[in-house]
């Protein structure tokens, strides 16, 4: 029998619990602790290139394979590389190659303010560089709308007539 992925056991796991109970409320509180903790670690020793298997990772940051899998599934899009974690399991070899102005625009796309304000930012990024990305990621979410054309606007169509008149006609 195939053993269920590590990534698979912890996204049913985690995203099936109810947030809003006192369970899933500490799970998650738990979860974004030690998330936290191994940001610190990585971001103050950002020239290292952290590598080894998922169950080696966890032990490193004193976490369990569970929280460590979550961990790698939430840095995955920020990596140069990113691991093969759909099939990981405790012995899968993964490193973290991280591309750091992703990785902090994946957190304001998160709304993680836990992490993205982190003091430990202070030495890879300047404050104007963070603000810029920060805009970045926040505006390309953004939906612009055209315009609304009046009735006695011209037409957009370029046509010189007024809309009412043209494309706007039985609208």
């Amino acid at each position: 029998m195939k053993q269920m992925s590590l990534l698979k056991e912890w996204r049913d796991y985690a995203y099936g619990l109810d947030d809003r109970t006192p369970e899933g409320k500490q799970f998650w509180l738990n979860y974004f602790g030690v998330e936290q903790g191994i940001y610190k670690k990585l971001l103050a020793n950002p020239t290292v290139m952290v590598k080894g298997t998922v169950k080696e990772l966890a032990e490193k940051y004193d976490t369990t394979i569970q929280l460590m899998t979550g961990f790698l599934d939430g840095i995955d899009e920020s990596l140069k590389t990113p691991n093969n974690i759909d099939e990981m399991t405790e012995d899968t070899e993964v490193s973290l190659d991280i591309d750091y102005e992703k990785l902090y625009m994946n957190m304001v796309g998160c709304n993680a303010e836990w992490l993205y304000t982190l003091e430990e930012w202070d030495n890879l990024l300047t404050p104007e560089r963070r603000k810029e990305l920060y805009k970045i990621e926040k505006t390309s979410k953004t939906v612009v709308k055209p315009p609304k054309v009046g009735r006695n606007d011209p037409c957009p169509c370029g046509s010189g007539r007024k809309y009412k008149q043209c494309c706007g006609k039985n609208k």
